[in-house]
C-alpha cells in the first residue's frame, strides 16, 4: 500500500477511542497515542497522505487492527482484482 489518507487515519483514531475510551479523559490508549503522534504530524506538515513504511511499527500495528475491521466495499469500473490483487477492498 503506497500510502494511507489523513482520513483513514481519523477513521482509525475514531474506532480506537470508542473501542478503548480514555479512563480519565486525559490518558489515551497505547493504539492512540501511536495514531495521534502520525496524525498530528501529518497535520504539521500539510500532509494527506503518509506512506505506511514511515509509521512507527505500533502505529501501523493500531492503523492495520482498524483496516481489518472494514468491511470490502462493492468493486465497481477497474477493480483492483483486475489488476491481479487476491481482494478487492474497493
Amino acid at each position: 500500500m503506497p500510502g494511507i489518507h489523513i482520513t483513514d487515519i481519523e477513521a482509525a483514531i475514531n474506532y480506537w477511542r470508542e473501542k478503548k475510551p480514555s479512563p480519565d479523559g486525559i490518558t489515551l490508549a497505547p493504539e492512540l497515542r501511536a495514531l495521534a503522534e502520525v496524525y498530528a504530524l501529518m497535520i504539521f506538515y500539510h500532509e494527506d497522505e503518509a506512506d505506511e513504511k514511515s509509521f512507527p511499527p505500533q502505529a501501523l500495528a493500531a492503523w492495520r487492527a482498524w483496516y481489518d475491521t472494514t468491511a470490502d466495499t462493492p468493486c465497481i469500473a477497474i477493480c483492483s482484482t483486475s489488476q491481479g490483487d487476491a481482494l478487492c477492498k474497493g
